[in-house]
């Protein structure tokens, strides 16, 4: 059995993967420092899986703390790496939080990892890498663009450093998933997305809004060149998300990878609008969703939704889930919550 880390392994898609990598046969340790996410999940990820993985409550900016973890945890054959800053909106206002966090933890990671003969290592990316991509669909072919945020900066800046390390660690195969927008929670509706304070996207605050914890939705602007003139994402379930994790991960432990750092789009290939998505809620929920258009929001792309392609022929991974049955998902997983609070 193949032993895996995932780092950030208690938080929204970090718990989804654990469950994948756990039924997919996988033995699994959690680095969490709880710092956007809750020991209780672990327990959610024992009722699907009936397997409590194993987790040590570690802040990987403690260099002395992340160096003991490995020296203990030595065989370890793979690495998932989630744990990092996430809101857009907090990386403008505490840049440095962000490039610590999210970089001076990666590199300390790979110090402890660079001389391993075979490590596998998969890194949570983004599309944010694209910003405002010139064409539509977006594929891995383009062009890397000035970053709108520290926190698009940071994944920007991870992949370079990952690409540079493993030209020089022999041992050390990496792949970048670049990730669109996860939504929906797992169909059991024993784990899901847990934002801490105001949510940061989408999703959370429609079903927020919707059982009556927030006044109104906010619509950042109707008026962008497109259908309805709302911004365009490419809303991915994150189970389907979770299950790429895995299929990536099984392909470099099988040494099937054609290159030392590879990059592939993980989304539905298919672009929603704000109002579209409101629509499947609305749809889905029986709710009629309480929201005003306001102004746009600075710093927001117009469109971004992938060509996924290269990960469906190469990697051999396709999402399968709907829209609507993720935000039904979603409406169940916050149904649940407010219930327990």
């Amino acid at each position: 059995m193949k032993k895996i880390l995932v780092t950030g392994g208690l938080g929204y898609i970090g718990s989804h993967t654990v469950v994948a990598l756990q039924l997919a046969g996988f033995e699994v340790v959690i680095i969490d420092d709880l710092s956007n996410s809750l020991e209780t999940v672990l327990q959610g990820i024992k009722r699907i899986t009936g397997i409590l993985p194993a987790f040590e409550k570690l802040d990987l900016r403690d260099k002395q703390a992340t160096i003991s973890f490995f020296k203990k945890h030595d065989a370890i054959n793979g690495i998932i790496h989630f744990a990092a800053s996430k809101a857009v909106g907090e990386s403008v206002q505490n840049p440095l939080l962000y490039y610590e966090n999210n970089l001076s933890t990666l590199i300390t990671i790979l110090q402890q990892i660079q001389y391993k003969e075979h490590i596998s290592f998969i890194f949570s990316s983004s599309c944010t890498v694209y910003g405002q991509a010139e064409k539509m669909p977006i594929s891995e072919n383009a062009p890397v663009q000035q970053a709108f945020s520290p926190y698009g900066n940071t994944k920007q800046i991870g992949e370079e450093i990952l690409y540079d390390t493993a030209k020089i660690a022999k041992g050390l195969q990496v792949i970048s998933l670049r990730y669109f927008n996860p939504i929906g929670a797992h169909s059991s509706i024993e784990i899901g997305e847990l934002p801490d304070g105001v949510p940061q996207n989408l999703v959370p605050f429609i079903t927020q809004t919707a059982i009556g914890l927030r006044e109104e939705l906010s619509v950042f602007g109707n008026d962008y060149p497109t259908k309805d003139g709302t911004c365009i994402r490419d809303y991915i379930h994150v189970v389907d998300l979770a299950k790429a994790h895995v299929t990536a991960l099984k392909r470099l432990l099988d040494e099937s990878h054609e290159a030392s750092f590879e990059v592939f789009n993980i989304g539905t290939g298919t672009g929603s609008s704000v109002l579209e998505v409101i629509e499947s809620f609305e749809r889905v929920s029986q709710q009629k969703l309480n929201y005003k258009i306001v102004n746009r929001r600075e710093g927001d792309v117009i469109s971004a939704y992938a060509d996924t392609t290269k990960a469906n022929t190469i990697l051999g991974w396709k999402a399968t889930s709907t829209l609507d049955e993720a935000m039904l998902s979603a409406w169940k997983w916050e149904q649940k919550i407010r219930k327990t609070k």
